[in-house]
């Protein structure tokens, strides 16, 4: 048996039923799983002192690219819309292979991490000079980061009328083939699951239909989720119309996407029926504010879909599209729009890392993670507010309306992987020295 006490937090956002905030509070972990929240627990194992600092349950990233982490600030695809953006960039992506998978992997985990992230997806749709999704699956397994990849694809080339290069796109049956085979080997549905594996066509414009209803129907079979693109930008919308004479909420209605086994990415230009269509459904949404201004797609209707009861969760997107991937910045971002948009009082700080928390671990369809309670993954970010950046302030709102960007303390599974805002499981420093030689060569 395994015991750390988090003791003294300040306050503890628990994200519970209840909304507790419990001050002055203790946490105590045992075996992976919150044993208890209180004042005076005792342990006979490590102790974490986390006075000064509000505790939240680590943030959960519900959409991202991690290979792109390799391909930030690309001149020619800064100030591109969304399919001139790809075009510049899939030259580049098809270069890579094992070792780019695996370093930018493990940079982007890293980065997720210090911004206080412990469970996150990756849509990984493009597998050039024999990578694997084996590749950041194992990435994961080294910064002890909770994962759901996907097992992404691309299967319409140029020549057939599609946006990516004919070297980067597989056949319909070996894409299939090797998503039952990724499914048979990684994924793991119990509770407290370290890794869960999802089936993701990249997007409508770059799969056919026909494997868009086979991929449904392959999930629905294995009994895993199903992740793509969906209404990202007017391109997108002026795509389905075009090409299937439907926008794409009917389209994915069509071939089984919809249903609480279901997260679509951006959702930004999503219509009311479609919106309606959702929250009936349960068709979760990430909700990738930063890169949706980054590539000018536009502002989600996040505050429609939170009130029509659209499971909504965050994503950092890719690192070429953000080009970041900091998650408390994200909910910031999140919390800005919806204002912009609708008002001051469109979302409070506290909604916005609901969505951030609980939000996100309900999208992905983990019960066992999002929040602060006994039973549940001891899955915790300690943040330090003694600093400047909330010197003054008189809530733990400050966390988002201030500050600061970077986690003091991260525990996955009741592990330790950022200790004193240091990742504590990997030797960074060596991994972004072959992460920045890697880019040099890509560049060259």
């Amino acid at each position: 048996m395994s015991e750390t006490l988090i003791r003294d937090a300040d306050i503890v956002l628990t994200m519970d039923d209840s909304g507790r905030e419990p001050a002055g509070a203790d946490i105590l972990i045992r075996d992976g799983v919150i044993a208890g929240i209180g004042t005076g627990l005792a342990t006979s194992g490590a102790t974490v002192n986390a006075a000064g600092c509000v505790a939240t349950p680590g943030l959960v990233n519900t959409h991202h690219h991690l290979y792109q982490s390799l391909t930030r600030a690309v001149p020619r695809a800064q100030d591109a819309l969304l399919f001139g953006w790809l075009q510049a960039l899939y030259p580049i992506w098809a270069r890579f292979g094992p070792e780019e998978m695996h370093v930018s992997a493990l940079t982007g985990l890293a980065e997720l991490a210090l911004s206080g992230c412990t469970l996150t997806s990756d849509h990984l749709y493009l597998y050039p000079g024999g990578a694997r999704l084996d590749d950041t699956i194992a990435a994961a397994a080294e910064i002890g980061m909770r994962f759901h990849p996907t097992r992404g694809a691309m299967s319409i080339g140029e020549s057939d009328g599609g946006l990516p290069p004919d070297a980067l796109v597989e056949s319909e049956d070996a894409i299939l083939k090797d998503a039952i085979r990724v499914i048979d080997a990684f994924h793991d549905a119990a509770d407290g699951a370290m890794c869960r594996v999802g089936i993701a066509p990249c997007s409508p414009f770059s799969v056919s239909r026909e494997l868009m209803r086979d991929a449904a129907l392959l999930a629905r079979d294995k009994g895993v989720m199903l992740h793509t693109h969906l209404a990202e930008n007017d391109e997108d919308i002026a795509w389905s119309l075009e090409n299937f004479g439907c926008r794409p909420g009917q389209y994915a209605e069509d071939l089984g996407w919809t249903g609480p086994d279901v997260w679509h990415a951006h959702c930004v230009k999503l219509d009311a029926s479609e919106i309606g269509l959702f929250a009936r459904t349960r068709t979760g949404v990430a909700h990738c504010p930063c890169s949706n201004c980054r590539l000018g797609s536009g502002i989600a209707p996040v505050r429609a879909m939170r009130d029509a009861g659209v499971p909504v969760g965050l994503g950092v997107d890719g690192s070429a599209s953000n080009d970041a991937g900091n998650l408390i910045g994200e909910a910031r971002q999140a919390m800005l729009l919806q204002r912009v948009g609708n008002g001051a009082d469109a979302m409070s700080a506290r909604e916005a890392l609901w969505i951030a928390t609980r939000g996100g671990a309900e999208v992905l369809g983990r019960t066992d993670c999002g929040r602060i309670e006994t039973g549940r993954r001891a899955d915790i970010a300690l943040w330090d507010a003694t600093g400047i950046e909330t010197a003054g302030s008189w809530d733990a709102a400050a966390l988002l309306l201030a500050g600061p960007s970077r986690v003091k303390h991260l525990f996955v599974e009741g592990r330790h992987i950022v200790d004193d805002g240091r990742i504590a499981t990997i030797d960074l420093p060596r991994v972004l020295e072959r992460q920045r030689a890697l880019a040099r060569a890509l560049a060259d």
